[in-house]
C-alpha cells in the first residue's frame, strides 16, 4: 500500500481510538494530561502508521539492500510493541518539552501500536509481501486480495477523516469507516476467489497439472485479476473480470479507470496466454544456469512467478539471461518492474535489472 494511504489510516486509528478528555480531578488519581487531546492521538496515528515505510533508508546502503530489507523489520509483528514503545516515548517528550504537561507514553502506546499494526495489515493485503516474522525469519506473506494503489480504500479513509472533523464529538464516522473498509476487502477477497476458480476451471477444461494456482490483484475493479496456473513447466495466464459479460469497450474519450478496467475481458472470453518458466529455445539451458546461480539467490527469493524474459549473448561476448515476475505484469503499463538477470563469462556473474532497452548494473554488496 502507499504511503500516503499508510498515513491516512493511522490518522483514522487515531480518531477511533481518541477518547473524551478527562477533566482534573473528576476521578482519583486521573489528570487531564493522563490521555491525549484528540488532535494528537491523530497526529501520533499518522506518524506511527508511516513509521514502517522509513525503511527506505536501507536504499542509502544499496539498492539490493533495500528490496531486502523492504517491508523487513520495521513491518514485524514480533518487533511491533518495541517499535510502538519507542515511538510512544519519543511522541510524549516531544509534547511534554519544556515542562509542559503532556500524557505520559502510557497514554500514546496503544494508539501507536493500533496504527502500527494497521499498516502492516495494509501491507498484507497487497501481493508485494511482508516478513511480519523478521528477523527471525525472511519469508514473505501477502493475503494477495488489494492492489497496491487502490482509490475506493484511500477514499474511504478520507471520507471517514471528513465526516469526522464534521462530527467532532463523535468517533461513529471513522468506526464506520473502519467497518467500510473490512467490507471492501471481503469483496476483493470474493474477486480472489472467483478469479482462482475460473483458472482451476481452465486448466480442468484443458488437461493441465495443476501444481499452483493463483490470481493477482490488478487496478481499477474488485473484479480485474491475472488468473495464473503454473504446471511445473509453464505459467498458464489471463487477464479476467469475473463479473463481466461482454467486453468493455472504451475511447479516448473515456476516464482512466475505464480504460484501464477495458483489457481485462469475461472470464468466458479469456485470452490465456502461456509463458515457459525458462523458455523453450536455443537459450534455455542458459536461462537454467542463470536461475540456479548462487548470485541469483535473491531474485529466487523475491519473484513469485518468475519466467524467462531473455537470453541472450551480447556485442561485449557476455551471456546474460533476465527473468520477469507476472505478478507485475499489468496490461496497459508502459514498463515492467523487476526484470533482473545475470551477464557473465566464465562462471563470474554481475546483476543487473532491465529498464526497458537499458541494462543497469546492480551493487551487491
Amino acid at each position: 500500500m502507499d504511503t500516503l494511504t499508510h498515513a491516512l489510516s493511522g490518522a483514522l486509528i487515531g480518531r477511533v481510538l481518541a477518547g473524551r478528555r478527562i477533566p482534573a480531578g473528576t476521578h482519583s488519581g486521573t489528570s487531564r494530561a493522563a490521555q491525549p487531546p484528540v488532535w494528537q492521538m491523530v497526529v501520533a496515528g499518522t506518524i506511527a502508521a508511516t513509521f514502517p515505510d522509513l525503511d527506505f533508508v536501507l536504499g542509502w546502503i544499496s539498492e539490493l539492500t533495500y528490496l531486502r530489507g523492504h517491508r523487513g523489520v520495521t513491518h514485524s509483528l514480533i518487533l511491533l510493541p518495541l517499535w510502538g514503545l519507542l515511538i510512544a516515548w519519543l511522541l510524549a517528550r516531544f509534547w511534554s518539552r519544556g515542562g509542559r504537561p503532556g500524557a505520559g507514553w502510557q497514554g500514546f502506546y496503544p494508539v501507536v501500536c493500533a496504527a502500527i499494526f494497521v499498516h502492516i495489515l495494509g501491507d498484507l493485503i497487497t501481493q508485494f509481501g511482508t516478513m511480519i516474522l523478521a528477523p527471525f525469519s525472511d519469508h514473505r506473506f501477502g493475503w494477495g486480495t488489494t492492489f497496491i494503489i487502490d482509490l475506493p480504500f484511500t477514499g474511504i479513509i478520507v471520507a471517514g477523516l471528513l465526516a469526522g472533523a464534521l462530527w467532532r464529538s463523535s468517533r461513529v464516522p471513522a468506526t464506520a469507516a473502519l467497518v467500510l473498509l473490512a467490507a471492501w476487502v471481503g469483496v476483493q477477497a470474493t474477486g480472489r476467489a472467483e478469479a482462482i476458480d475460473a483458472a482451476r476451471a481452465y486448466a480442468s477444461a484443458k488437461g493441465i497439472a495443476v501444481v499452483e494456482v493463483d490470481a493477482a490483484p490488478r487496478p481499477a475493479s474488485p473484479f480485474n485479476w491475472t488468473a495464473i496456473v503454473f504446471d511445473g513447466e509453464r505459467y498458464h495466464y489471463a487477464h479476467i473480470n469475473t463479473r463481466r459479460s461482454t467486453p468493455l469497450v472504451v475511447t479516448e474519450a473515456d476516464n482512466f479507470i475505464r480504460r484501464f478496467s477495458a483489457p481485462y475481458m469475461p472470464v468466458a472470453m479469456a485470452q490465456w496466454q502461456v509463458a515457459e518458466r525458462f523458455g523453450n529455445g536455443d537459450g534455455r539451458e542458459l536461462a537454467e544456469k542463470v536461475w540456479r546461480a548462487e548470485d541469483f539467490a535473491f531474485y529466487r527469493w523475491f519473484a513469485m512467478f518468475p519466467v524467462l524474459d531473455h537470453a541472450e549473448r551480447d556485442a561485449d561476448g557476455q551471456v546474460c539471461a533476465a527473468f520477469r515476475d507476472l505478478r507485475f505484469v499489468t496490461p496497459g503499463r508502459g514498463r515492467e518492474p523487476f526484470v533482473f538477470g545475470l551477464c557473465g563469462r566464465g562462471g563470474e556473474w554481475r546483476l543487473f535489472e532491465r529498464e526497458g532497452d537499458v541494462r543497469r548494473w546492480i551493487d551487491v554488496r
